[in-house]
């Protein structure tokens, strides 16, 4: 009996071993990373994705860029179990000898992909100089691009609306697709989807760290990207050199909070919208004082409620929900969404007028080219926030009576928004992001009057996470790196380490009247296609 408890033990000691090498052995290969050729583009992916003035920058720069994987459990409470690769890119600093470490980068989402970021960082004339003294860190987060993914099945297509308000026999249609739709790509692989949250991405970048061979970590990131950069710095305050986090998002997610405050974001910008077209009366023929301008919009929008337009060029039948979203539009596109009013109102022959045309047009590009990275992954987006969300699931009724509550708090820019169901019939458990104060580094910039990140938001963060707030003077979502008073405090502050404590910079400047650059000029169909 003894001999035989004696080899039991043996026995257990050479498992323990062996699963204790094996551990270790997968926790060696997990903190390196795997090297490899980097993607080749197309000119025609390349197109799809930027100006075409720009592709031989970008050419120049994958020359010098590094791609490759790194290996991490999906599942860190069960490292035992599957392993999924993190895609990562690496530009390494152009002054070595002045080197002060890595930076990782996230433009948002959640679902966005930062594979490519950092040859946008150096792109920009504003913030090309980070690259001198850091490794700029692109990766695409779990779930996204070329990292270990899933995609849930794309929504099917809807009947066609009618014109004018959404009705409640619609609403239910959409409600009971978004309910279906949440339920089925809950259980597609929820070992996978119920995994892709913040913190896990948070926990891969830290891995992504350890691989690349730094004992710290710098950090940007913008919109969902300051949820990341946020929730590292409380997992490993340690490890965090130095963060700067644009466009703050809200410290905690409950989807009817977020849509009620960015839908009311969005109708206090508007008022400065209408300032605007006022004091350009001669050129618009709105009104000479906001009120004026204002009540002329709503009274477009009864009359395009009531006689939707249609233009025989055109397959789009306009009506208050277009005259929502044009005067919900960001500072830069005033003179195009303007403008766009301005030939409605007046539009009589059955042929449309040029601007609107030309908006209408250029926000439809067609399918993406063979061979282009995924700059989206939706299934990731979703399936964050529902993971996220401590809201309530709404029965029909409910959600119904919320969203017209919400339209008629919003008189001018109401229309412009989507019903949906949120995250009703997601059958996973929230897991909410869990935010403290620290005092490891940290810069946030809010934006005075933007919409998206409402600016309260900032300081909400703050409130409980700690941090220096720079508050920008704009309404541009992310705009910090493109605005060049805003971008060299940025630059300043990874260089040298001292934040800007309460803090201003002036942002991107309201325009000046007249026909808009052709970079945004396609912006308002985009966002039109995107809110309907």
């Amino acid at each position: 009996m003894r001999k035989l408890f004696a080899v039991a033990v043996l026995c257990a000691a050479t498992l323990i071993a062996t699963v204790g090498n094996s551990a270790q052995a997968a926790r060696n290969i997990a903190e390196r990373v795997g090297w490899h050729e980097c993607p080749q583009y197309s000119d025609d992916a390349l197109r799809f994705m930027m100006p075409a003035e720009l592709i031989p920058e970008f050419r120049r720069l994958m020359q010098r860029m590094q791609c490759g994987k790194v290996r991490v459990p999906l599942d860190y409470a069960k490292p035992g179990g599957r392993w999924i690769d993190i895609a990562v890119t690496r530009l390494p600093a152009t002054d070595p000898a002045r080197r002060l470490g890595a930076m990782g980068l996230n433009p948002g989402g959640p679902g966005g992909s930062g594979y490519l970021m950092p040859t946008r960082i150096v792109s920009n004339p504003n913030t090309a100089a980070l690259n001198e003294r850091y490794d700029l860190i692109g990766f695409d987060p779990r779930g996204v691009g070329y990292s270990s993914k899933l995609d849930c099945a794309p929504p099917g297509p809807l009947p066609e609306p009618q014109p004018g308000p959404v009705t409640e026999q619609y609403a239910r249609l959409i409600y009971e697709r978004d309910v279906a739709l949440n339920e089925a790509c809950g259980r597609t692989d929820p070992e996978f989807i119920g995994q892709l949250t913040t913190a896990s991405v948070a926990r891969d970048l830290d891995r992504v760290r350890a691989a690349l061979g730094e004992r710290k970590f710098s950090f940007f990131g913008v919109s969902w990207g300051t949820w990341l950069g946020a929730l590292y710095r409380n997992l490993f305050p340690q490890r965090v050199e130095r963060m700067w986090l644009d466009s703050t998002a809200i410290p905690g997610h409950r989807f009817d909070r977020f849509t009620n405050e960015r839908a009311a974001a969005a109708e206090r910008d508007s008022v400065r919208m209408t300032e605007w077209i006022a004091q350009r009366n001669d050129l618009y023929g709105f009104g000479t004082t906001a009120e004026q301008v204002k009540s002329a919009l709503l009274a477009l929008q009864r009359e395009f409620n009531a006689n939707p337009r249609r233009f025989t060029d055109l397959d789009f039948t306009f009506d208050a929900s277009f005259i929502a979203v044009a005067s919900a539009q960001p500072s830069p596109v005033w003179p195009l969404a303007a403008q766009v009013l301005k030939e409605l109102r007046e539009a009589t022959g059955p042929l449309a007028p040029p601007t609107v045309k030309e908006v209408l047009s250029g926000g439809d590009e067609g399918p993406p080219p063979a061979g282009m990275p995924e700059l989206f992954n939706p299934t990731m987006g979703h399936a964050v926030l529902c993971n996220e969300d401590t809201g309530p699931r709404h029965d029909f009724n409910s959600a119904w009576a919320a969203y017209q509550r919400r339209v008629a708090a919003n008189p001018l820019t109401g229309f412009s928004l989507r019903f949906t169901a949120d995250c009703t019939g997601w059958p996973l458990p929230a897991q909410p992001v869990q935010l403290r104060r620290s005092n490891a580094p940290l810069v946030m910039s809010g934006h005075l009057y933007e919409a998206l990140s409402p600016y309260q938001w900032t300081w909400e963060m703050q409130w409980v996470v700690g941090g220096a707030v720079l508050t920008v003077a704009d309404d541009v979502h992310g705009s910090v790196p493109q605005a060049p008073e805003c971008s060299a405090k940025l630059v300043a502050y990874f260089n040298t380490g001292r934040a800007p404590w309460h803090d201003r910079c002036a942002g991107i400047p309201e325009p000046q009247a007249g026909q808009p650059e052709a970079a945004a000029q396609t912006r308002l169909g985009k966002t039109f296609v995107r809110e309907r």
